[in-house]
């Protein structure tokens, strides 16, 4: 007989980002140790890790904005949402409030495409964002969590190892051999324990995932109860929540999603930067952020060199000139907003260790040409051909052209 189980009265566990199939505990299935802490010992450690994060989670690093939005927002919110819809598109866009606090914008795009996927984690749909690498469908994701449910860390990583008890739950083996089936020696994925708090779980890399791993997703997605066999029980879920899927196009055909379970999602597209300034603006806030925390010299002093690299990223992946007058081989590499940003962060680290802290073309000529030359045989061809083509006759790059000359040869 089947019991249906009070989804509250699963025992709470502190934030991770770790399904349930990874970590170093005692069962063979992956056992994640960091779920077996006592509340006390997350909330100390958290705090001990704060000041030392690398990259700390979107709801820790903006923190301050979410409180703002939130003490201000007075609009309508979803069952379980921290904040409105309205006030969750803010975030992601940005935006001055009422008492002069401006937020800062965490995605530059199209706002419909935002407002989209906001009113679709508001339905019973689950959220597909679907973009080339590189179109900040994992920063999308990782702010939209944050925002709605106040907690980013109910992570499914895709791999192709990626097992159903990620998306389900694993078992902590020495209780299950002990003592015999029981909610005690369950362990609950990311999934379950946002369907049991009424929280937006997150799944990278869906289509890296092996098809029959995938259709694990499809009786939680469609009947929103999650069946435990063994107990002869199920999780059902509670209102608020919901999942956030990421797939790339690049990944098509690698482990298509199944008809069933494409349907259970709305699917929205996240396209590449429109213009090159868009795209030089994304690049630009990006790295002040992350040179910030490593504390690398302002941005500001390199822009110039940020706009060459996404000249050359968006000439060389579009297979045309900015001025539409000389056709270019693209190379095989994705050549993607996140990898410009990547260049010009290692730039700005050279810059401030071996330069004079200014990012100059010496400094991402390297970084460029890593990214690029991805096959060494015919990418290296594309790329001589166009620093001879292209970037040896433009004004003003004469520097440029040395720099990338000196690491090519």
């Amino acid at each position: 007989m089947r019991v249906s189980v009070d989804p509250m009265s699963a025992e709470p566990s502190p934030r991770t980002s770790a399904p349930a199939n990874e970590g170093g505990g005692t069962s063979p299935a992956g056992q994640a140790s960091q779920l077996l802490r006592t509340p006390s010992e997350g909330t100390v450690r958290e705090k001990e890790q704060g000041a030392q994060a690398l990259r700390p989670h979107a709801e820790d690093a903006f923190a301050a904005e979410l409180a703002a939005l939130a003490a201000q927002d007075d609009r309508p919110r979803p069952a379980c949402w921290r904040l409105s819809p309205w006030a969750v598109a803010t975030y992601l866009l940005g935006g001055a409030l009422p008492d002069g606090t401006v937020i800062s914008p965490k995605y530059v795009g199209p706002r419909r495409i935002v407002e989209v996927a906001v009113t679709t984690l508001a339905t019973d749909r689950a959220l597909l964002l679907l973009g080339v690498p590189g179109t900040a469908k994992t920063w999308v994701s990782e702010h939209l969590a944050a925002a709605v449910s106040g907690d980013s860390t109910l992570l499914v990583q895709g791999t192709a190892g990626t097992p159903e008890e990620a998306i389900r739950y694993g078992w902590n083996y020495a209780r299950l051999l002990a003592q015999g089936p029981s909610r005690a020696a369950l362990v609950p994925s990311p999934v379950m324990r946002a369907m049991t708090e009424g929280m937006v779980a997150r799944v990278e890399e869906l289509t890296r995932i092996p098809a029959d791993v995938q259709d694990t997703l499809i009786t939680i997605l469609s009947e929103k109860t999650l069946p435990i066999p063994e107990l002869g029980q199920e999780v059902q879920a509670v209102r608020g929540f919901n999942l956030i899927a990421t797939a790339n196009d690049r990944d098509r055909g690698v482990n298509d999603l199944s008809s069933a379970l494409r349907r259970r999602f709305n699917t929205v597209v996240l396209p590449l930067p429109e213009s090159p300034e868009a795209e030089v603006d994304i690049v630009s806030r990006r790295v002040d952020q992350i040179g910030r925390s490593l504390d690398l010299p302002a941005v500001p002093d390199g822009i110039d060199e940020i706009r060459r690299v996404v000249t050359v990223f968006r000439e060389l992946r579009g297979g045309v000139t900015t001025d539409g007058h000389t056709k270019l081989k693209s190379p095989s590499g994705t050549l993607s907003t996140a990898e410009a940003i990547s260049v010009v962060t290692n730039g700005l680290a050279l810059a401030a260790h071996f330069g004079d802290g200014v990012l100059r073309a010496s400094d991402v000529a390297a970084g460029i040409l890593g990214a690029v030359v991805r096959d060494p045989a015919a990418d290296r061809v594309i790329w001589q051909e166009y620093l001879e083509t292209v970037v040896r006759e433009r004004d003003g790059w004469t520097d440029f052209y040395r720099a990338c000359r000196e690491v090519t040869v």
